[in-house]
């Protein structure tokens, strides 16, 4: 049986004794019933793991002594999805839970011409963050920036791959097509991925993209909502 897992700050190696925050130590002894001898992990998002038992089962500074210490190594392929805020909250919300289960290493909201939503809840979305880490047992949490806009964003110096999605009637590569044919695991491990709002990047911006060698590439057939587009290309790039 696996053992609950949570979230904490960056811990001192040479503290033994842990004081989880109020929310964690509810969690623990108010819903799961959890008493003094009973063993957890934690991580702190940043490849550290550890292995601790409960020492003080207080409903607001829970105590652990940490048992163990594993290291989870980075992984190789660095993804990063820039992708336009939306109107709707939840749709949002709902690509950051997503997309940290896949993998992705680096979420980027971008604040496009068109872009209708500009009020972002830091906060809250990162510890959307957290939730799936915890869900999807994994020890790295993506890095969440605050919004960027666009052009500053893609005229930052990048490593790896660059690639826009857009839907404008000009020349693409098929995303799918193009890692077919790259060995994208073996040859590049960091990839940067453009998703514009729901009326789509200007001509302008993808003229820009272009100009600092981002790929223009279509994600499908069909037109895809900006959440959708940005889960999708995450797929693509995290699994493939």
């Amino acid at each position: 049986m696996q053992l609950p897992f949570f979230y904490t700050t960056p811990l001192n190696n040479a503290t033994p004794i842990v004081v989880l925050d109020e929310e964690t130590s509810k969690h623990i002894v108010m819903v799961l019933r959890m008493q003094n001898g009973r063993n957890l992990k934690l991580t702190d998002g940043l490849g550290h793991v550890y292995t601790a038992t409960i020492v003080d089962a207080h409903k607001k500074k829970c105590s652990v002594q940490i048992l163990e210490t594993r290291v989870v190594p980075k992984p190789t392929k660095q993804i990063c999805i820039a992708v336009s805020l939306v109107k709707n909250n939840s749709r949002f919300e709902w690509f950051l839970e997503k997309a940290t289960e896949m993998g992705v290493q680096q979420i980027v909201p971008l604040l496009c011409t068109r872009t209708e939503k500009q009020h972002f809840k830091y906060e809250r979305m990162n510890g959307i963050l957290i939730s799936a880490m915890l869900q999807s047992q994994q020890a790295w949490l993506p890095q969440l920036l605050p919004p960027q806009h666009f052009e500053t964003f893609v005229q930052q110096a990048l490593d790896g791959y660059k690639f826009i999605a857009h839907c404008e009637p000009s020349q693409k590569t098929s995303l799918r097509s193009w890692l077919d044919q790259h060995q994208f695991l073996t040859t590049q491990h960091y990839a940067t991925m453009l998703i514009g709002p729901e009326g789509d990047f200007t001509p302008d911006e993808i003229s820009l993209a272009i100009r600092q060698q981002y790929l223009p590439v279509a994600l499908g057939e069909t037109r895809l909502r900006t959440e959708t587009a940005a889960m999708v290309a995450a797929a693509l790039l995290c699994v493939h």
